[in-house]
């Protein structure tokens, strides 16, 4: 088996891939690249079984109603969505109210802050995906599943807060987050990248992100119950892992 990791940014400045590559209970780290463009990514896409990417694969269902409203001088979809806890609807998904639920972390609003950005990127890779293989669930039930790395790092509880940065205390942070995921994944073979994902947050994320496919594969994270499999299909679906690091070894 073969999983993708890809922690996407706006554009291929600051995007990493990670390939592992598992068989007989070990995992080797097969490939592994920074500033990464779009062609490259549906490449290795398509040689993989499945692919995380640290990214949403949609926008709130509230969103387009309220917009297409907005742009018809409809005043009743818009008004629909007034206040504070309207907003909240426009700018969270059913899965990121899951992730705070389940962790108390708080994903980035796609539709209301950075995200945005590599959102879009992100909308225009599934075209190309979907050109070349075929349109893929954005639940996850396909070979494209959505992860989000911080989660990952906090339920197999590796060590990994404050990590993301360039100063001398993030990168401090980030070898050893790296140092724990080495103890906890003895099974992981880096294959000489540890001095660059010591380096490079982002490529670190990718990792966890190609980690966190491998759980998407296994059955091993967190599926959208009866309540969430509608908007799951639509909005995206954050996988967080249901099971310890050591188990994706195995089979």
């Amino acid at each position: 088996m073969r999983t993708l990791g890809v922690d996407l940014a706006a554009a291929a400045k600051k995007t990493a891939v990670a390939v592992i590559e598992w068989a007989d209970g070990a995992a080797h780290l097969a490939h592994l690249s920074l500033d990464v463009g779009d062609e490259e990514i549906v490449r290795l896409f398509g040689s993989s079984d499945m692919t995380g990417v640290d990214c949403p694969l949609g926008w709130p269902d509230a969103f387009l109603p309220f917009l297409a409203g907005h742009l018809a001088f409809d005043a009743g979809p818009v008004l629909g969505y007034d206040g504070i806890e309207g907003r909240r609807l426009l700018a969270y998904r059913d899965t990121d109210r899951f992730v705070t639920a389940r962790t108390g972390l708080i994903p980035l609003s796609v539709s209301a802050d950075r995200l945005a950005h590599p959102a879009m990127r992100c909308a225009v890779i599934q075209a190309k995906i979907a050109r070349d293989a075929g349109p893929q669930a954005r639940d996850g039930s396909g070979r494209l599943a959505e992860v989000y790395p911080a989660a990952s790092l906090k339920l197999w509880e590796i060590q990994a807060r404050g990590y993301k940065g360039r100063g001398a205390p993030e990168a401090e942070k980030l070898s050893s987050a790296l140092a724990d995921l080495t103890l906890k994944a003895p099974w992981l073979d880096l294959a000489g990248y540890r001095d660059d994902l010591a380096a490079s947050d982002d490529m670190f994320d990718a990792v966890i992100a190609s980690l966190t496919a491998r759980a998407v594969r296994r059955g091993q994270t967190q599926r959208p119950g009866p309540g969430d499999a509608a908007a799951a299909l639509s909005e995206g679906w954050i996988h967080l892992p249901s099971g310890h690091l050591s188990g994706l070894a195995g089979g």
